[in-house]
């Protein structure tokens, strides 16, 4: 199974224009893209959470071995 041909695409939107009508087709458009824009943007806003919480985690790995080193140089 390939990729459908030119006529089989030809039906395929004489379907669509036939059951949603012409002018429910920019609408039904318009509302896929906003949904793939709201979808591409949280995905961003939880990359950036992620990166926030992995480089909190790395923050508190290095307070205690700096904590160490400070107590380690006062008792020497």
């Amino acid at each position: 199974m390939g990729m459908p041909s030119m006529p089989e695409l030809l039906i395929i939107l004489a379907i669509v224009v036939l059951l949603f009508g012409a002018k429910k087709i920019p609408d039904l458009a318009k509302g896929i893209g906003k949904g793939i824009k709201s979808f591409k943007s949280e995905m961003k806003e939880d990359e950036v959470e992620t990166k926030k919480a992995e480089s909190e985690k790395i923050e508190e790995k290095a307070e205690p071995a700096k904590t160490e080193a400070t107590s380690e140089t006062k008792t020497a």
